[in-house]
């Protein structure tokens, strides 16, 4: 399997972060200036890498700190990955609720022992065209959504080589009403023409799922950056976070 394929998903959550930012950067380089003076700028093919942080990570439980320390033994170094999640549930297209569906039981109606249950994304999409590496521009059909895709949104593929990335999208088309037949059920939606930044990691064929909910992406800990274990007080522990996409192999 892929090195980036098999990487686990950060808590998030558990981290109780007080600040996230995600951003592309390196989407261009500089072409020198006009005749005007302005600077130039040539667009890069692989459009970027995402980047993304989490500062102020407020750890006071003994666990919150050994999943810290955990991060540290795995991620230190720049050579292990770890799926980031994108903490757009405010803005996404949910209607204000919980990016996540759960409590969904089995067949035949019954729950997990624990009276826990299935659990799956409130929004995702479906891809109608293949679309080639590098390619920005993507026909999605998207399903559950509480409102149109607008201004934009993240969303995440998985890739069978790459892993999980994450996308957003600059510009779409006006929605059509589209109906889809999914492993046996039969789903309303709209379809979209989507312009992408960054653009496609991977080539990815019609008929792949693409998830609205939690969107994640495959990272590493900048080559600049370590995890240091520091406690103050003796219990308490505020640790930020850098990451970068992961781009070689």
């Amino acid at each position: 399997m892929s090195k980036f394929a098999d990487a686990p998903m950060l808590y998030a959550d558990f981290l109780a972060a007080e600040k996230f930012t995600v951003d592309v950067v390196g989407s261009a380089i500089s072409g020198g200036r006009d005749i005007n003076g302005q600077s130039v700028s040539t667009e890069l093919s692989g459009g970027g890498a995402l980047v993304a942080t989490f500062e102020r990570c407020n750890c006071f439980e003994p666990e919150q700190q050994e999943y810290i320390n955990m991060l540290a033994a795995r991620l230190n170094g720049s050579h292990r990955y770890i799926n980031v999640p994108v903490m757009s549930d405010f803005m996404g297209p949910f209607g204000g609720q919980s990016p996540m569906i759960g409590g969904i039981p089995h067949s035949d109606g019954a729950l997990f022992s624990d009276g826990s249950g299935y659990s799956q994304g409130r929004v995702f999409g479906q891809i109608v065209e293949d679309a080639a590496l590098n390619a920005g521009k993507l026909v999605m059909d998207v399903f559950g959504a509480a409102r149109n895709l607008r201004w934009s949104d993240w969303f995440s593929i998985f890739h069978p080589v790459k892993g999980w990335r994450a996308y957003r999208y600059w510009e779409r088309t006006d929605p059509e009403d589209v109906t889809a037949t999914i492993s046996g059920y039969e789903y309303t939606g709209k379809r979209y023409t989507l312009a992408l930044s960054p653009p496609l990691r991977e080539a990815t064929p019609a008929g792949k799922r693409v998830e609205f909910a939690r969107p994640r992406f495959v990272a590493k800990f900048p080559t600049d950056f370590t995890l240091p274990y520091s406690v103050e007080g003796t219990y308490r522990s505020v640790a930020d976070l850098r990451f970068e996409e992961a781009m070689g192999g």
